[in-house]
């Protein structure tokens, strides 16, 4: 195969790929449809015209034999009165009349027969192109189904791609919400139970609330020792007061 053979098969065939993409059965079957209505009044004008030639040739044969009937009627009468001779044209006219008849009378016989043919012809074709016109109507119907069902399950296979990525990224973000839930709750349990300045180590923060927590303990103790000084000088009724002066006399007579 030479290079222009197989370069003319290349574009024959992307041509005819092309015209598949944009070829539109319903169409093509309407533009078919029309074709055949077209045929179909050929058929019948064809039809017409072989009538009219018929009813044509109808009309001469009547006249041929009027005029025949005439020319009888006019040899009798020539022959009534004597003018063998005038009798004998007019029955040599009608004689030539006759022919004609005849002749036209055949042609009729044909031109019915032509008729009669392109009558059932016509009657045939037309039951096809009924026929046709009903399946066009079917296959355009299913085929407008079809691209509707094709659309919607491109559009549904589209959507179930999208809504399966959308359903990914609710999973991470469930996931991800359950992992900060949990966290959380552990970080409020470790607060709660006081570990969590054991495994956070010594950084500036707990010093700072060690030293607070110490003088906050310190502040109590001194208020506690403070409380139970009160008490016991209260209740020994100015002994304790009196011992004390008398350490200190004897100290100073020492």
């Amino acid at each position: 195969m030479s290079v222009f053979q197989r370069l003319s098969m290349i574009f024959k065939s992307k041509a005819n790929k092309a015209l598949d993409s944009v070829e539109d059965p319903r169409e093509t079957l309407d533009y078919s449809y029309q074709k055949q209505l077209e045929l179909l009044q050929k058929v019948r004008r064809g039809v017409a015209d072989v009538a009219t030639s018929r009813k044509r040739v109808e009309l001469q044969i009547q006249q041929l034999e009027q005029q025949s009937d005439k020319l009888q009627n006019q040899g009798k009468a020539a022959l009534g009165q004597g003018r063998e001779d005038l009798a004998r044209e007019a029955l040599t006219r009608r004689s030539g009349l006759t022919s004609q008849i005849e002749g036209l009378r055949e042609q009729h016989a044909n031109l019915q027969g032509e008729e009669q043919k392109l009558t059932m012809a016509a009657q045939r074709l037309q039951a096809k192109v009924d026929a046709f016109r009903t399946r066009k109507e079917t296959i355009k119907a299913t085929y407008t189904a079809a691209q509707a069902q094709t659309q919607i399950s491109e559009a549904f296979s589209g959507i179930s791609e999208e809504m399966g990525d959308v359903g990914m990224a609710v999973q991470r973000a469930e996931d991800k919400t359950a992992e900060m839930q949990a966290r959380a709750g552990a970080v409020d349990e470790l607060l709660a139970s006081g570990a969590l300045d054991d495994v956070t180590g010594t950084g500036p923060r707990d010093d700072i609330q060690s030293e607070l927590d110490r003088m906050a303990s310190t502040s109590g103790v001194d208020a506690e020792l403070e409380r139970m000084k009160l008490e016991l000088g209260g209740g020994s009724g100015g002994s304790a007061p009196q011992q004390i002066e008398g350490g200190n006399g004897s100290r100073e007579g020492q």
